[in-house]
This record gives C-alpha cells, structure tokens and sequence, in this order.
C-alpha cells in the first residue's frame, strides 16, 4: 500500500507502508545506529516521536522477546529506506512489520532516508506526519503544523510505572529507582551488581521514596522535555545530599534543573550507537549510545554547586555534571546501552561505590 511522509515545511515523501495501516503525527527524529532497531522501537524516550533509521536495511535479523526495553514500543512512527521481509536468526520469533502491526505502530519504506536526514540536519527537528490514506497534501501540510511538538507535553507521565514493584528482591543495595520511562537494561545493569530495584512513578513524593530507605536513587531516561516534569525536579531538590543520586539522560537534564541549571533543545539531537564523549577529568574519549533531543546549557552551570564532567567531542554539548558537595552525578547518554558500546558500564560501579560510602 502507498504512503505518504509530510513534513510541516511542505517536504513530501512517498513510499510504501508497513506495519499498521494508520495515520500518525510526531517531532521527525533520525537515529544512526546499523543494529538495535528493537530497542529503539521499545525505548519510552522515543514517545511522541516518528524515527528515521539512516542505516539502509532494517528488520535483518527479526524481532525476539528478550531484546524488548519496555513493555511495549513507544514510538509514533517507524521511517526505512528498506525492512527486511525474510530476516535470518536463530533468536527471531518474528518479522518487524508483523511487530509493527501488533503495536499498531505505522511505518514507511522506500522513501530517501538519506535526504530526509540531511534536511533534519540542515532545517533541525521538524514535526510530519505519515499517512496511507489519500488525503490532498495542502491538508496534511497543516495538519503536520498543528500535530504537537514535545515541548508543553508531560510525556512523562504518559510512559512512567503506574504502580511500584521491586526487581532483584533480597540484592545487597537498596536502589529507588524514579521512573520517568526508564529502560529495561538499566534495572538490569543495576540487578547484574547486586542492587534490589525498587521502581516508582516519576509522581511519587521524596518523603515516599526515603520511607523505601535506600541506599541509593537512580534516575532514569525518558521522552519530552525535562522543564515539562517539574514536578520530578521538585522531588529531586529534596532529595538531593539525602542519598546518593545518579541519573541517566532525562535524569540528567532533571539532575541539573535541580541543581539550578537551565536545559535547551537541540537542533536536531543526538541519536545513535556511535558518539564520542570525553570524560574531562581523564581526557579519555569513550564511545556512547545517545537519544536526547535537549542538554544542559553548559554556560548555566558556571556559579553553580555543579561541574561539568563530560563533554561531546562532536559538538561540544555537556554530557555528563557531577555536584562538587554532595554524592550526585549523572551522564545524558546510556550507559547501560541497549543498543551500544558497554564502555560506560563503569558509571553504575561508581554510583555502587557512592552507595559504599
């Protein structure tokens, strides 16, 4: 079947679909990752966003039931060059379009993928809109204008746990960990060193989250923009120098916020398995997996109880604060990966060891 990309500058694309045969809106994202096509589809901070994969065949080695970051696939939209129709793996139980349609989640394939992320480069994040349905382009034009953005949405709410339960029960460490749409992987890194997970929703009160007395806080990733969970970065002040803190990508945004910095959004953000990130307090480049669309502005944290620890080799954006007192610190990429390099994986011994201490 036919379809049709829209972006709200007038830029059309036509292709084909797969997956469901609906229509969705969304902020038009491009993620440079060659494999992890699952953990993306699956990953909360892709909520309210259509995803462009700039690596050319997509789906080649299936869909399985282990490879999944939450319980469902968050993403809006799905953007190919080409999907894979007979995917080869000996862990495949199924083909990304059949997952696509299971989670009522559009795709479109045969379009320039090239192009498009080349105009999402130039032009920055633009919203769009994909379409089967045969609709005068005029009309889906102001329709992909008027689609909401991320900003002025508490997306957070919409992918957080509804109610809290405990991972790893009996571990060594006792870790809160607030979910603002934190990845599988992340209570897994945690459980694999010995931690007992207890998650909570991104609502729940500072005084709830000490009554669980645990020896640490984690913040997780998730989608939207941080100034939008005000009400997390409220909990986060008070709990700041009451345990040790560590936050991964939204968390590290929220993290700064509370700490008094201001966060921006990004041209067209970073999105992918390949970022370079110097740690600044040894001047070694690691290679990250990222998927944020905002940063902390680096000149906010100047005056600061908080220091900048990691920058982007690429672009220069902050990467990573850590708080000069008290035991906080966090990163805006993914350690835990999934998809990507595990070169960072050292982060949670060192959130283990503040624990320790």
């Amino acid at each position: 079947m036919k379809a049709k990309l829209v972006l709200e500058d007038g830029t059309v694309f036509n292709g084909i679909s797969f997956g469901a045969e609906i229509e969705a809106s969304g902020e038009i994202v491009f993620n440079t990752s060659m494999t992890g096509y699952q953990e993306i589809l699956t990953d909360p901070s892709y909520k309210g966003e259509i995803v462009t994969m700039t690596y050319p065949l997509i789906g080649n080695y299936g869909i399985n039931d282990e490879d999944i970051e939450s319980y469902m696939a968050h993403v809006n939209g799905f953007i190919v060059k080409e999907f894979c129709t007979e995917p080869s793996n000996w862990r495949k139980q199924s083909k990304i379009e059949e997952y696509l349609k299971e989670n009522n989640i559009v795709g479109i394939a045969g379009i320039d993928t090239r192009a498009l992320t080349k105009l999402l480069r130039i032009e920055g994040t633009m919203k769009g809109i994909i379409t089967t349905e045969d609709i005068p382009e005029e009309e889906l034009i102001q329709r992909a204008k008027e689609a909401p953005g991320l900003s002025g949405r508490d997306l957070v709410s919409e992918v957080t746990t509804k109610e809290v339960y405990t991972v790893g029960e009996g571990n060594r460490y006792k870790v809160a960990l607030i979910d603002c749409g934190g990845k599988k992987n992340i209570v897994r890194s945690l459980v694999g060193r010995d931690c007992e997970v207890t998650v909570v929703p991104a609502t729940t009160k500072a005084e709830e989250i000490l009554s669980y007395n645990p020896d640490g806080i984690m913040l997780s990733n998730g989608p939207g923009d941080p100034q939008d969970a005000s009400y997390v970065v409220k909990t986060v002040k008070e709990l700041l120098g009451k345990k040790p803190i560590f936050g991964i990508c939204l968390g590290h945004q929220i993290l700064g916020l509370a700490c008094g910095a201001d966060t921006y959004k990004l041209k067209f953000g970073h999105r992918g398995a390949n970022h370079p990130v110097k740690d600044l307090a040894t001047n070694r480049v690691y290679i990250t997996s990222q998927n944020h669309g905002f940063a902390i502005k680096e000149d906010s944290v100047k005056d600061l109880d908080i220091e900048v620890t990691h920058i982007n080799v690429n672009d220069g954006t902050v990467e990573g604060i850590k708080h000069k007192e008290l035991p906080a610190f966090s990163v805006q990429y993914h350690p835990e990966a999934s998809p990507g390099p595990e070169d960072s994986h050292y982060l949670f011994d060192r959130f283990i060891n503040l624990m320790n201490n």
